[in-house]
This record gives structure tokens, sequence and C-alpha cells, in this order.
């Protein structure tokens, strides 16, 4: 049996979380530990925990914070009312949201009709754009469209979480079409270029492989979508935390895998999965081509001026 094991590109960090994470260190370099982040920065076990060894705090929220201490937003980005609340503590802002959620925020702010958000209910991302959006509703599949009230014939807009799957956003957004055709578009698509590289690789992989492997942490919502999108092609598809996930039976009755990351994943510990592989008698991992991604986003204010970061609920790039 000839062994095959690929690997995806593109792969691994995309521009939002590239920016979030060098904020941080950014922020530790000029202020010192400890600096606080609301939620984690991104959501990657690892890239938390080594954040923390550095002197990172991390809070589930701004009231856990010190008076007057600086504080930084999670890419996933944050409503009004925690921006207040921490404008309130005295706290000096300095903002990582990804300027494509940021995107998202100001579409909700600009309509002035009921908003659909397609989204998965919990997630930070999308408590930070119901907060932001005046009359909105959640709704996580097609099978959700039945239970929103009747509009008659005034205008709904619909929009959606950034890491969504893009068969599944495509599908709810049928639903709605169907049951409100006055339905408005965003002026561009909400799911980011990142997801759908990676998902448009995921399922590559999948036409070649009997087995893919996403690196990625159970909470985020784009790793877990590659698994998902694997799935749909019908392949195997497990999500590993790192290598110490890896299971040897799963590898039993394959001659191919392919292996993936999501956009949170720092690309050291996709390679620790390709040595394991190795060491378990697979050849040098073959990466398939795919589209370059060259886009970087400008760091926030806060970090590129000689002032100090603001304190008022209007430091936002939103």
């Amino acid at each position: 049996m000839t062994r095959q094991l690929w690997l995806a590109a593109p792969r691994g960090f995309c521009a939002g979380v590239e920016r979030a994470t060098q904020v941080v260190t950014l922020a530790l370099a000029r202020h010192g530990a400890p600096i606080y982040v609301r939620k984690q920065i991104v959501h990657n076990t690892h890239v938390v925990a080594r954040l923390a060894a550095q002197g990172v705090v991390f809070v589930d929220e701004v009231d856990a914070i010190p008076v007057g201490s600086v504080v930084i937003f999670s890419a996933h980005g944050v409503s009004p009312s925690v921006r207040q609340a921490a404008a309130d503590r005295q706290l000096q802002i300095i903002d990582a949201t990804c300027p494509l959620v940021s995107k998202v925020h100001r579409e909700a702010q600009r309509l002035d009709c009921p908003i659909v958000l397609i989204g998965h209910r919990g997630h930070e991302e999308v408590e930070g754009t119901m907060g932001v959006a005046r009359n909105a509703y959640l709704i996580e599949t097609p099978a959700d469209v039945a239970d929103l009230p009747d509009f008659g014939d005034q205008p709904i807009a619909w929009l959606s979480q950034t890491t969504l799957s893009v068969d599944e956003t495509r599908s709810t957004v049928a639903a709605l079409r169907q049951r409100f055709p006055q339905l408005i578009d965003p002026p561009s698509d909400d799911i980011c270029y990142a997801t759908q590289n990676r998902q448009t690789a995921a399922r590559q992989l999948a036409t070649r492989c009997q087995l893919v492997i996403v690196v990625g942490s159970d909470n985020s919502s784009n790793s877990r979508r590659l698994v998902e999108v694997a799935q749909t092609a019908g392949t195997v598809a497990h999500l590993v935390d790192d290598a110490g996930d890896m299971d040897e039976a799963w590898l039993g009755a394959v001659d191919s895998v392919g292996v993936t990351s999501g956009a949170s994943v720092p690309d050291d510990l996709v390679t620790e999965v390709l040595a394991w592989m190795t060491d378990h008698g697979w050849p040098p991992a073959v990466e398939l081509a795919g589209p370059p991604e060259t886009l970087h986003f400008t760091l926030p204010p806060a970090l590129t001026s000689p002032y100090p970061p603001m304190t008022a609920a209007s430091d936002s790039t939103t």
C-alpha cells in the first residue's frame, strides 16, 4: 500500500489573527505586564497559553479588570455595552477587532430595517454584532427561518458571522429568500476571504484523501467548519488541538491523509502533526497549490500613536 500525505494551502493564521496576536505582543512591549484581554484574543488554546505565560491576563468581562488598566478587545469584536463598561472603568482600550468583523458591524449600524444575523449563538463575534445592530434576529440553520416573525411588506436584511460554512450560509439565505422575497443582501460577502480559502482547500483535500485532519481548538468556529466541509464531501475528518490528540487507530484502513488547520492555528502545531505522521511511517507531506494570501491589516492607532490609548468608549475601529 502506497501512502500519501497531503498538506492544504492556504492554512493557519489569517490576516485578522496575525494582527490580533501582534497587537498583544506590541502592547506587552509598550506597557509591560499585566495586559488584560477580554475573552480569548483568538480561539486557540496554544496561542492563549503562550501569551498568558508572557503576562497576559484573559478575563471574561471588563469588570474583572483593575480600574485604569490596559485592556485589549479580541479579534471577534465587542458590543457597544462592553465598550461603555470599559470606559466606565477608565480602561485604556486597544481594539484588536478584525477589520472584516468591523465591516459587518458597520453594515449592521447602517441598516435601518430588521436584520437577520446568521451565526452561532454564544459566539463572541455574534454577541458583538447583535449588540451593534438596532433590531436583529439570530438564526443558526435554515430550519430557524420558520421561527422568525412575519415582517409583512417591510424589507429585511441579512448579515452573517464571518467564520461560517459557505455552503451552510448559502442554504440558510435561500430559505430566508423563499419566505421573505424582499430580502436585502449585504453590500459584500460577510464570510471572510480566509474562511472561504480554507474551506475550499479542505474540500480539495477531501476529494483525494480518505481521512482529513484539521488542526484547531474545539471552540474555533472556522476550524469546526473545516471538519464539516470535509465530512460533507464524504470524507472522515477529525479535529485535533495538537499532535497529542492524534490516534493511530484512525490510520489503520487508509492510505491517503490530508492535513489542514484553522485560521487561528500557529503553523508549528501543524508541523508537529506532520512529524507525528512521519514517525508513524508516513512519507513527507506534499503541499497542494492554493491561492496566495497577501492581505495585511494595519495596527490600531493605540499602538501606532505616540500617545497613550484612549479611554473613551468611542476608541473603536468599528
